[in-house]
């Protein structure tokens, strides 16, 4: 026991001498954390509309107001020639083109139907699918509207319409942001310990100082405990504090038992930094180090529901995932902030980062050479 602390105090004074590794440990996480909440949003805001009215009735102008007046949407072109609004778009200066048509009120007043054309950019289709959807809901406002305006109360009192309230559960203001922060924390905190853990035995081979620790009666177990240690520390204070951080800037509900996060974080940190150390003692430089991080850093972020939904996912995809660490956490940090779960309710997710623990961490004590 005494070996280990002496090997975790050697690791926390090289930590602290090292005056470039403490702005990415401690600064780094929390601006990104900041930033990062506030630009990864699927909402759409001031989409680029032109519009093509050809009618100039006050039914058309009514309809255009109603999309001027929807925070989603900035007019920035009206025009009569749609081929000037497609070169618009063309040219990446407009999203969404509305085309009223010649007759637009003359139809409504005397067939009771008319038509409304919408040209949406679909290079993201995602966007495109918003944009639709909010085109469709301020034209189904605007039609009920005109139904107000033109029947008379016997008339609207036989028309049976179907009402819809809805209750939105664990995040009733549909805050995108309440969505994200528990993600992205649980995304800066495994960037910064994989990255540090994975640069740690592999720096000690850079500079020869493994040779050394090498000559010792060190046991291999001790070694990568000690260097795990200190690490597994900063990212729970790092967890911590970007936990107070979601709470004070972005109002985070903390529905769930802290307790409960702080231990599946601990273990979800000896994951991550047990594949870091295996990574460290596979490779003999610092730029090989990084270059194998990085590329298991994109498939666990990309593969971990962060930014796209699991169950979307191709079956062999969601299969594969299983295997991804970082799924396992951000599930269940929204699942217990969010939404109040129980260990009760986790148990599968916190026992799969258990298993993950105690395999990972064999492998980097099996596969550390200590060779004199």
């Amino acid at each position: 026991m005494r070996t280990l602390l002496f090997i975790i105090q050697k690791e926390f004074l090289q930590i602290f001498r090292n005056k470039g590794m403490l702005p990415i440990i401690f600064i780094v996480p929390i601006v990104q954390l900041l930033i990062l909440v506030n630009a990864a949003t699927f909402e759409m805001k001031n989409i680029r509309v032109s519009v093509v009215d050809m009618d100039l009735s006050s039914s058309s102008r009514k309809l255009i107001s109603k999309y001027e007046g929807s925070p989603f949407y900035k007019v920035v072109q009206t025009t009569f020639s749609y081929d000037e609004a497609m070169d618009l778009m063309q040219k990446g200066k407009v999203d969404v083109i509305i085309r009223i048509p010649n007759g637009f009120e003359r139809q409504l007043v005397k067939e009771n139907l008319s038509k409304v054309q919408f040209v949406i950019n679909a290079i993201n289709q995602a966007v495109a699918g918003l944009s639709s959807g909010y085109c469709t809901s301020i034209l189904i406002d605007f039609n009920r509207e005109l139904m107000q305006d033109w029947l008379s109360p016997a008339q609207m009192a036989g028309l049976k319409n179907i009402q819809t309230d809805f209750s939105y559960w664990y995040n009733p203001k549909l805050n995108y942001k309440t969505y994200m922060v528990p993600g992205i924390l649980v995304l800066l905190v495994t960037i910064i310990g994989l990255l540090l853990s994975g640069m740690n035995i592999v720096r000690e081979k850079e500079i020869g100082t493994i040779e050394q620790i090498n000559v010792t009666p060190i046991r291999k177990i001790q070694f990568i405990a000690g260097k795990l240690a200190p690490f597994w520390i900063i990212a729970l204070f790092e967890l911590a504090f970007g936990l107070s951080i979601g709470k004070l800037v972005f109002d985070i509900p903390t529905v769930g038992n802290l307790w409960l996060i702080f231990l599946s974080g601990g273990i979800y940190l000896f994951v991550i930094l047990s594949i870091g150390l295996l990574i460290s003692t596979i490779t003999n430089t610092q730029q090989q180090s990084m270059l194998v991080t990085f590329f298991f850093m994109v498939v666990f972020i990309l593969m971990s529901g962060l930014f796209t939904s699991i169950e979307s996912m191709p079956a062999w995809a969601q299969q594969v995932d299983r295997l991804n660490p970082l799924m396992y956490f951000i599930k269940i940090m929204r699942m217990v902030l969010l939404k109040g779960s129980a260990f009760a309710d986790i148990s599968s997710l916190f026992y799969s980062l258990v298993v993950f623990a105690i395999v990972m961490s064999s492998l980097a004590v099996w596969r550390y050479r200590k060779v004199a």
